[in-house]
């Protein structure tokens, strides 16, 4: 009996955690988080609330699944065919909870990019 209490707490306590993490995308649900790199280039990324989301990279549309753990969010991408080459699948990025209006940074050197959560699908 100990065992299955001790089990059914551990279970609990691993999916609060999973969903306090996956909070953090919650504001991005509905709108568009741009990413915008030293040359002025944009990339504007969609997520859904079931883990998939879709990106406008270079031109061109990509989509994928995405997972946020220990203040990392991970996209994976289903169609590596129109991803650029120097884009790594999948990438894995620090995350933190956004408003939509905010603007910060992320990344370092050449990775560094001013990204923009803005307000419905653009």
């Amino acid at each position: 009996m100990r065992v299955v209490l001790m089990s059914t707490a551990i279970a609990i306590l691993m999916t609060s955690a999973a969903l306090a993490d996956d909070s953090v995308l919650a504001s991005r649900f509905g709108n568009t988080t741009i990413a915008t790199d030293p040359t002025g280039a944009q990339t504007k990324v969609y997520y859904n609330a079931d883990h998939t989301f879709s990106a406008k990279i270079v031109g061109q549309t990509v989509n994928g699944t995405w997972k946020v753990d220990s203040g990392t969010v991970c996209l994976t991408y289903a169609n590596t065919a129109n991803l650029p080459a120097t884009i790594p699948n999948p990438t894995c990025l620090p995350v933190a909870a956004h408003n939509v209006g905010d603007t910060w940074t992320a990344g370092e050197g050449a990775m560094k990019r001013t990204i923009t959560l803005v307000k419905g699908i653009q």
